[in-house]
């Protein structure tokens, strides 16, 4: 505390934020994967597991969007605490007797925790537009890569953690202690927010939930098109394949996934190093379109080398490498998209904008999740990485698009 104190209020707040957002994402990522281990020693199959989190891709649409609308009348103090509430509401209901873990129930549980995730992260971004002044674009893109960045690398911490605690603690006493950690968060959270954080001067009307910005409504479908070309081969298609195909246990492709995840949020915070801040510049539409252009390719590749019969591991993990770059590229996209999303937002109610753009986001994640099961069921690995090219150049096509500067300049003063 006294350290805080020292600090400008800003900087303060900024780092209440950023640890209010990393504690939450170490439990996101936890319990996804006690859910996804627990219920595989159950004996439900891959597909199955998938299920149980549809309703958390399902909220999270309706969330977004309804929450960028709370935020701006309620502030985003409030929507930030509700969301670390509700997880520890979902942490709660995954403690009740195994008798009662229907997968009903669980799927009930993980709506909740859908919608404590977007709220939160949906506040998150919003309030860094607000605690970096308007001129200061470097700072703002630096700021925000930060935090997409350890986000992710956090959530793949999050997968290690779930398996430890599973194995240490059980699934009863994993989600309990991990629930009374949180509500201590929420509780120091609730304490040093500041209460008018993000709240809109006017008050928005309802029919605003609809975002009126061309600019914001194409880079949400370029998220949409982006997030749906990720998902539609990582979410079933990819694990089934490294279990299926590669033999690998259950353990090997968590602890895989959960090292490409770490692995993409460090290359998101570096993101503004490798798109050019250095040489005083911040990302535009174009930068969108280009960086986009340059991921289209790859899952094609990728499908290609699969299809003539090269050897799979060098495809996917060898000498192409293909989940490597994937992830690099992929990494450098979102990031960019992030930052264009708080750039573009108004700051007053900023999160009518933010919200707006995290639902195409999580509708991006739902068509990913559903055509991931569906088309590797039916046509395998390599239609779905021809599906996620598709949808790679549907997102660089609408990024063209989108605004660009002239001189594109950093202005850097913090």
């Amino acid at each position: 505390m006294p350290a805080l104190s020292t600090l400008s209020p800003a900087i303060r707040q900024y780092l209440l934020v950023t640890a209010n957002y990393w504690a939450f994402t170490l439990t996101d990522g936890a319990l996804r994967m006690l859910v996804v281990l627990h219920f595989h020693q159950l004996g439900y199959a891959p597909l199955q597991i998938a299920a149980l989190f549809l309703f958390y891709e399902v909220f999270g649409v309706v969330t977004n969007l309804v929450g960028g609308y709370l935020g701006a009348r309620l502030g985003l103090n409030r929507t930030m605490n509700l969301g670390l509430a509700l997880q520890v509401l979902a942490l709660l209901m995954l403690a009740a007797p195994a008798a009662m873990l229907s997968v009903p129930y669980v799927m009930a549980s993980q709506a909740l925790s859908g919608i404590a995730k977007d709220l939160n992260k949906m506040s998150a971004k919003s309030s860094i537009k607000l605690l970096v002044p308007d001129g200061e674009q470097g700072t703002l893109y630096r700021w925000v890569a930060l935090l997409t960045g350890s986000k992710n690398a956090l959530k793949g911490v999050g997968f290690f953690l779930g398996g430890a605690l599973l194995a240490t603690l059980g699934f009863g006493g994993a989600v309990l202690g991990m629930a009374a950690v949180l509500a201590a968060i929420w509780l120091f959270s609730l304490w040093q927010l500041r209460p008018d954080l993000g709240k809109a001067k006017a008050k928005p009307k309802f029919r605003e939930l609809l975002s009126k910005s061309p600019a914001i409504n194409r880079l949400s479908a370029a998220r949409l098109f982006l997030f749906g070309a990720r998902d539609v081969w990582f979410v079933v298609a990819l694990p089934v394949y490294l279990s299926t195909v590669f033999g690998w246990d259950v353990w090997q492709v968590g602890g895989f996934l959960a090292a490409w995840v770490i692995g993409y949020g460090v290359v998101q915070t570096l993101a503004p190093a490798i798109t050019g801040k250095k040489q005083g510049r911040v990302p535009d539409g174009r930068s969108a379109f280009v960086w986009a252009a340059m991921l289209a390719g790859l899952p094609a590749a990728i499908a290609l080398g699969l299809a003539a019969g090269w050897p799979a591991g060098w495809v996917l993990l060898g000498g192409l490498g293909g989940l490597a770059l994937f992830g690099v590229l992929f990494a450098v996209n979102s990031s960019l998209h992030s930052y264009l999303i708080v750039s573009y937002a108004k700051a007053d109610g900023v999160s009518l904008d933010v919200g707006f753009y995290y639902m195409s986001n999580a509708m991006g994640r739902l068509i990913g999740t559903v055509l991931s099961g569906w088309v590797y069921q039916q046509y395998g690995l390599g239609a779905c990485l021809w599906l996620s090219t598709l949808f790679i150049t549907l997102a660089a096509l609408v990024s063209l698009a989108l605004p660009q500067h002239a001189a594109n300049p950093a202005r850097e003063t913090a």
